[in-house]
């Protein structure tokens, strides 16, 4: 990369309960082997899977409520309040459900909505799990997803049309990269001020990023895109945090030699 190329940190992004809204954050802090705090912490289960919250395992993302085949998820606006543990739900922009995860009371009202809204998409009784230091990632090893704006961009000119970095729910998406430029960075440590993270795999996309975020039609082909137009199914890649450290919107981002 050309030395006065100028990479940063253009937006940060949490998910605290998988395929529901992403959460913007100004900055957050990451510590070592860990992913956002809060990040996928909470999953909707779509019929039993047998998840032990004492030993908590990784289990695909096909045994949860997820964008990829329940793309009506994306017309939902949720947040969650760290401090309460509270998410709200809203639905067609009115309150639909509010309650503290935490709670067997409160999960049993958020599971009462899904299973009430979602009856046509569910194996069985929803549930929503969680553990202690577990994250519902689509992957095993606690990671952090970087989404490149600048491959998003070029990914437009093959799809015809814009494309929303959303679709790729990733927590960091940088500006000021090349296109693609985030392949070449495999094993490399990315410096966001004091905090390290090591670049460990590419994130091979699926028909979740076909939904809209906002609209939540499934109206693109992103994967058969990719696929048709480079070679591949990828589109950003996972890093884990080395050194922990907090990183705020607009730090700049070093690859150290």
């Amino acid at each position: 990369m050309p030395e006065q190329s100028y990479a940063s940190v253009a937006s940060i992004y949490r998910y605290p309960v998988k395929g529901l809204t992403p959460e913007p954050l100004e900055q957050v802090t990451l510590k070592p082997g860990q992913p956002l705090p809060a990040d996928r912490r909470y999953a909707i289960e779509n019929g039993p899977i047998g998840f032990d919250p004492a030993a908590p395992q990784y289990f695909p993302k096909t045994q949860f409520l997820m964008l990829m085949r329940n793309e009506r998820l994306a017309t939902l606006r949720s947040h969650y309040d760290d401090a309460s543990h509270t998410l709200t739900i809203r639905q067609d922009n009115v309150e639909a459900a509010r309650a503290d995860l935490q709670t067997a009371e409160g999960r049993a009202e958020i599971e009462a909505f899904f299973a009430a809204n979602f009856a046509d998409e569910l194996r069985g009784p929803p549930k929503v799990l969680f553990a202690d230091g577990h994250s519902f990632s689509d992957v095993p090893r606690k990671v952090v997803s970087i989404i490149n704006l600048a491959s998003v961009k070029d990914l437009e000119k093959a799809v015809g049309q814009t494309v929303h970095p959303l679709r790729f729910r990733g927590n960091l998406h940088v500006a000021g990269w090349p296109a693609w430029h985030e392949f070449e960075l495999i094993d490399r440590t990315l410096a966001i001020g004091s905090t390290r993270l090591k670049v460990v795999k590419r994130i091979v996309r699926c028909a979740a990023t076909n939904v809209d975020p906002d609209t939540a039609a499934r109206d693109l082909m992103i994967p058969k895109t990719l696929l048709q137009t480079y070679g591949h199914a990828d589109c950003g890649i996972y890093a884990e945090v080395i050194t922990g450290g907090m990183i705020t919107a607009g730090d700049k981002i070093v690859v150290e030699e």
